[in-house]
């Protein structure tokens, strides 16, 4: 039996919540096979295209899904070529060539928006000609994604409270994970609202354009999911609130989250004050592949 994706914790944050007016919960997307929410897409992906062993799959990940498509590419019997930037965590990139995944990196953004998402989809593009019968299952369009998270992230949320959370927190970036918590939610009119929280200089839901730091949340090109995702509303966290807000969850929790864990952190302690009820934060992944850059003093400091 292999070990797929999915049935996460669901933790109370007593330490860290301020206030007697809410529940604050945590769903632990680190606690998947390879260690993150997007073992759930590469998952529901890989299993709606239904190669067949041999294929070649390109992706471009900003490191998460890369990992899992590295994972599921060994149960499958598939050769994959993950392209990455220069942001993608070295711990990261190291996992993926341990899986055997092939890592092309790009090494200049794209010329004409200054974007390093824009450059990693042209290189995949390139890779498609220069490998033959190659296919790119496209994580920032495929709705594979909407289900995953539709029938396994809230139905599991649900399930694990007994009832629909009052309020959601999601970090954004292909929007899969909040695309299809909004679906489950909207199909069966559960009521909660559902706060996307973005990067300072992403350019989803009307953002403007600027200079991003952290891998995971944000993006710098619409990703075709978005036109079909619509929060309630929509938080922005600044890089340097986001890496304080990961480290305050590891000094009170004992929780260690990624980078977008710590921009959900920053964005629900904004709202605490005009929140009621149950609260969920998914935290996509946790913070082993960060100790050399959110929890390192020096790069924080050269970086951001």
């Amino acid at each position: 039996m292999s070990l797929e994706p999915g049935n996460t914790p669901l933790v109370c944050l007593d330490r860290l919540n301020t206030t007697d007016t809410v529940t604050l919960w945590a769903k632990l997307e680190g606690y998947n096979p390879s260690g993150s929410a997007k073992d759930r897409t590469a998952h529901a992906i890989l299993a709606a295209a239904d190669l067949q062993p041999g294929a070649v799959i390109v992706e471009s990940s900003s490191g998460n899904l890369g990992v899992a498509m590295s994972r599921e590419a060994v149960l499958g019997g598939w050769t994959f070529h993950c392209v990455v930037d220069p942001r993608a965590n070295r711990a990261t990139v190291a996992t993926m060539r341990a899986y055997g995944a092939v890592v092309h990196e790009v090494t200049a953004p794209d010329p004409e928006t200054g974007d390093w998402l824009a450059a990693r989809r042209a290189r995949v593009a390139e890779l498609l000609t220069e490998l033959p019968d190659a296919v790119c299952l496209d994580q920032y369009s495929n709705k594979a994604a909407f289900t995953a998270h539709d029938e396994g992230t809230m139905r599991e949320i649900v399930e694990q409270l007994g009832h629909a959370p009052d309020h959601l927190l999601v970090a954004v970036s292909t929007t899969g994970t909040i695309g299809g918590c909004l679906r489950r939610i909207n199909r069966e009119g559960l009521g909660t609202e559902v706060i996307a929280v973005d990067a300072e200089g992403s350019v989803l839901f009307d953002g403007v354009r600027g200079t991003r730091h952290l891998p995971g949340f944000g993006a710098g090109v619409m990703p075709e999911l978005a036109a079909s995702v619509h929060p309630d509303r929509v938080l922005r966290i600044t890089d340097r609130d986001s890496v304080a807000a990961a480290r305050k969850l590891a000094r009170t929790e004992g929780i260690l989250c990624g980078a977008s864990g710590g921009a959900v952190v920053a964005g629900v302690e904004k709202l605490l004050p005009e929140l009621t009820g149950d609260v969920v934060l998914i935290l996509h992944d946790g913070g082993t592949n960060y100790v050399d850059t959110i929890y390192n003093d020096d790069w924080v400091e050269e970086t951001l």
